[in-house]
């Protein structure tokens, strides 16, 4: 099971190395005053991109990033 604390300090230090502090709380405010769907928005996000080409891309990113086990 995840801890939800430590869920939320990586996502926030992902935001933070990515975006930077101005950015990351850009992104923050907009996600809580939004009403934001990410179920919806993947599928907008997704819709025109065919199965084929989603698959090759995420075996390409597997190649680049190997999973790690963090013990």
């Amino acid at each position: 099971m995840r801890n939800t604390e430590i869920i939320m300090k990586k996502g926030i230090e992902c935001l933070l190395n990515n975006l930077g502090v101005i950015d990351t709380e850009i992104f923050i405010s907009n996600i809580l005053k939004e009403r934001f769907d990410y179920t919806e928005w993947q599928k907008e996000y997704f819709k025109d991109v065919r199965l084929d080409d989603f698959l090759e891309k995420a075996a390409q990113y597997d190649k680049e990033h190997p999973f790690i086990k963090k013990t």
